[in-house]
């Protein structure tokens, strides 16, 4: 089991690069990163852009892993992000995963003027931005035409790093979502979350977990290589509500399948909100348990 962190793009970078150091020096895989252009958490509130903060940090870190979590068609084009994406695994010397959905219909997927989506477009459009995506990371010259996207003779040079690109894990609650993970990603990306009253966390994971095992065995994806990674902090207990729940959800995820559990760095007035002192307190154990916490 590995421990994530999300740092969202609140702060100045006056501030904010004291985050992304502590992550890198703490022990965690990876630190993600929001992608939007107004967050419905903090809809008022500070936020900067994904992909010059995960540049940004690039050059703060030696080790840990840095992502987008997630990016999605709501405002991006596959061509543009390809490029964008590719000049930070440039700049972080090959350690960047990427995280993409199909978006929510907040306000990010109006901020462009476009009408909204239904439910089936935006399922469609999501798996051409993956599939065009995944082309132009492995290949120095893409031409495209689909449906809703296109690319002519776009050029992705110098290339990635990571070859043949970089892990893209795609966010997935249903059948259709996990077949495209298991089918063009390297992870799949969960918040455990159900409209099922009736339902609690683990079951729901418990259940995609399920979902997913039989759409890797229909691709025939090596199980071993594919990483399952839960987003918590949507859902019951809060993972900072003692110094050990933290241990205990990972202990109890890790015996049922996911490989790396990713937490909130804590914001006061928002839905993660916690004690500072309990967060380190409890990250540290986390990470303890796992092997990956620093030496004291």
């Amino acid at each position: 089991m590995r421990v994530g962190l999300v740092i969202l793009p609140t702060d100045r970078w006056s501030e904010a690069h004291h985050q992304w150091e502590w992550a890198d020096s703490t022990g965690f895989r990876t630190a993600w990163t929001y992608d939007h252009i107004r967050w419905g958490g903090m809809p008022d509130g500070p936020w900067h852009a994904a992909v010059p903060v995960l540049a940004a940090a690039a050059g703060v870190t030696e080790r840990i892993k840095l992502g987008t979590l997630v990016a999605t068609p709501n405002f991006r084009h596959p061509v543009p992000l390809a490029k964008d994406l590719m000049t930070i695994d440039d700049f972080s010397a090959g350690r960047l995963s990427i995280g993409v959905g199909s978006g929510g219909v907040g306000r990010d997927s109006l901020v462009l003027g476009n009408p909204p989506w239904s439910a089936r477009e935006r399922a469609d459009r999501f798996e051409e931005f993956v599939e065009l995506l995944d082309l132009l990371l492995r290949h120095a010259d893409t031409s495209f035409a689909g449906e809703y996207y296109a690319a002519h003779e776009a050029r992705m040079l110098p290339g990635t790093i990571q070859s043949p690109r970089p892990p893209i894990y795609v966010a997935a609650d249903g059948a259709r979502g996990m077949d495209l993970a298991a089918r063009m990603g390297d992870g799949w990306i969960t918040l455990g979350r159900s409209f099922r009253e009736d339902v609690n966390m683990p079951e729901v994971v418990a259940e995609q977990l399920a979902q997913l095992s039989d759409a890797l065995d229909r691709h025939g994806v090596d199980d071993a290589s594919f990483t399952r990674v839960l987003l918590l902090g949507f859902g019951d207990p809060p993972p900072f509500a003692s110094a050990g729940v933290l241990p205990s959800l990972i202990e109890q995820y890790g015996e049922m399948g996911i490989d790396e559990i990713v937490v909130h760095w804590p914001i006061a007035g928002t839905p993660f909100a916690a004690d500072a002192d309990l967060f380190e307190e409890a990250v540290l154990a986390a990470l303890e348990l796992c092997g990956t916490a620093p030496p004291p």
